[in-house]
């Protein structure tokens, strides 16, 4: 049965259960794997890589386990190569079980992209496949598992030198830094714990003494106001994450927190650090205290300066940041998870084993009425506001695997999200972003594609328009067509949605804003972007939260 769960005509994981059963014949120290505390990560560069898929042990907890690594390390090296060469990559996998790697934000042919049941089988044990294709952009990118092997280490970070230096954005160090999570548990275990229990690793739920300082902070009116909505919605006040720090480690390139992965600076230089979100289910929420952070680029694509304090990733996005050593101190690189139960650490400094100090994570807040209902949440306010339209749902939105719809969805971008708002630091919203030129494109678009991001949170059902992958029916899109796509998240989560093979050109008012390939869609919100269909193919697109998207937010896209 449990093997039926991922392997379905057109579900993107395949035979993953026989990991359930891998044995353990001994372990060595995690930093052996990744290079901590040189700050340099194992790298690859050129045009000709050989790629091994296999099981090693390690130990991040104290306890052995096994993770699934390239070439011995995990994450997997860092990819360095340069825009318009065509590069080869035979990946080989010693598994037991399928495997494939997707190129994440790359723009290649269907066939190269990587995603089992969708654009190729996948790479049977024992089997190398050959990925062949020419690089048409330059930035920060990075290549995973798209399957249940991405939890287990495999994942790495690529980095695309333009052909052509223009000069912006120059830097005497460059590092990628991988943020990830990691649990001892095996990853079926986890989707099946989540399908038993929605909540089932959030430790943060409201308990009695819990109502106790609320009384004594808020008092009895307010106290029993701001329970009551959640209470009578059935909603969790602090469903920010699906899987905490109760089973999850938080690594930063391959490295536990005690360990102090370290970045060497010295006094004056500039640094460039390549943020790459891998983790699974975690957004991060990164800061380096007392540095002002210059973003650069986001998924790949040059963006105007930008200086903030902080900044979230999602899983699958990726941040340039620029800063600026001003002395011969350490510098504590903090990624604290969005629902504050942990973090992933390192370290800049001038030489190995200095640190910094490092903070404690913030206090977490409860999700608020904008998060459950949008617009909705200011006509209380603002009586007689005009609120537009209520959103038209589909039929299918309409049964036990929806529990929730948002008919006034909010369309601001200048949120920096739950747990971030009013916390006294300069934050990163996407308002704050706008490409370095216009939209490749500049048509309007055509047409639009409304599309709800939905779910059953307890029950742990996840959706687009109430149907689940092998309930629904591909997206069509027209060859060379310009449309609009709309997102509109009926759920209390943020969900990151990735669309294979082309841009998303992420729109303010219709008006283009940034280029993106992961964009994140926060509750009760509502967000377009634009498309170019100028891939023909099939693709993938789907929440790029891992278990999100194992359990059915994810849709086949067909250009033709």
């Amino acid at each position: 049965m449990t093997r039926q769960l991922f392997a379905t005509r057109r579900c993107f994981v395949q035979g993953l259960a026989a990991g359930a059963a891998l044995g353990l014949a001994g372990s060595w120290p995690s930093r052996l794997l990744a290079g901590a505390g040189s700050g340099e990560p194992v790298e690859l560069s050129g045009t000709d890589f050989n790629l091994e898929i296999s099981e090693v042990p390690v130990n991040y907890t104290g306890r052995a386990s096994i993770a699934t690594a390239v070439n011995g390390q995990v994450p997997a090296p860092v990819l360095r190569m340069r825009e318009g060469d065509t590069v080869t990559l035979r990946v080989t996998n010693k598994l037991h079980e399928p495997t494939a790697i997707h190129w994440h934000g790359l723009i290649l042919p269907p066939e190269m992209d990587g995603v089992p049941g969708i654009s190729f089988p996948g790479i049977a044990p024992g089997e190398t496949f050959t990925y062949r294709f020419q690089l048409r952009q330059a930035g920060t990118y990075w290549y995973h598992a798209h399957t249940l092997h991405e939890q287990t280490g495999l994942y790495g970070a690529i980095v695309i030198e333009p052909r052509h230096s223009h000069g912006r954005a120059t830097a005497d160090r460059d590092y990628a830094v991988v943020l990830s999570d990691w649990t001892d548990e095996d990853p079926l275990q986890v989707y099946l714990n989540l399908k038993k229990l929605g909540s089932y690793y959030n430790y943060g739920l409201p308990t009695f003494s819990g109502l106790a300082d609320d009384l004594s902070r808020l008092g009895m009116s307010r106290t029993l106001a701001r329970r009551s909505m959640w209470n009578r919605s059935r909603m969790n006040p602090t469903d920010y994450s699906d899987v905490s720090a109760a089973t999850y480690t938080y690594l930063m390139n391959g490295s536990a927190p005690a360990e102090n992965w370290t970045a060497i600076a010295r006094s004056g230089e500039r640094v460039r650090l390549r943020f790459v979100g891998a983790g699974t289910a975690t957004f991060f929420d990164v800061r380096i205290p007392g540095l002002k952070m210059t973003v650069v680029s986001t998924d790949g694509q040059e963006v105007e300066p930008v200086e903030v304090d902080e900044f979230r990733i999602g899983p699958g996005e990726t941040y340039d940041v620029i800063v600026r050593m001003p002395d011969e101190r350490a510098y504590t690189i903090f990624a604290q998870s969005m629902d504050r139960t942990g973090f992933a650490r390192g370290t800049l400094a001038p030489n190995v084993g200095m640190q910094a100090e490092v903070p404690a994570p913030d206090s977490p807040v409860w999700l608020t009425e904008t998060d459950m209902m949008g617009a909705m949440a200011g006509m209380t306010d603002m009586p007689g506001m005009d609120m537009g339209k209520p959103a038209r749902h589909a039929r299918t939105e309409y049964g036990p695997g929806v529990d929730m719809r948002v008919d006034y969805a909010r369309t601001n971008l200048d949120d920096p999200g739950v747990n971030l708002r009013n916390n006294g630091r300069k934050v990163l919203t996407y308002a704050d972003l706008r490409s370095v030129g216009d939209a490749h494109d500049r048509r309007a678009p055509e047409r639009e594609i409304e599309l709800h991001l939905t779910g059953n949170m307890e029950r742990f059902e996840w959706s687009i328009d109430g149907l689940k992958l092998n309930d629904a029916k591909p997206i069509h899109f027209r060859q060379g067509e310009r449309l609009r796509v709309i997102l509109h998240n009926d759920t209390t989560m943020t969900h990151p949605m990735h669309l294979h093979g082309m841009w998303s050109d992420l729109e303010a008012d219709a008006r283009f804003q940034v280029r993106k390939h992961t964009i994140s869609v926060q509750p009760a919100q509502r967000v377009a972007f634009a498309v170019t269909a100028d891939a023909p193919g099939r693709w993938a697109f789907h929440c790029h939260l891992l278990y999100h998207m194992a359990a059915g937010m994810f849709r086949e896209v067909v250009v033709a």
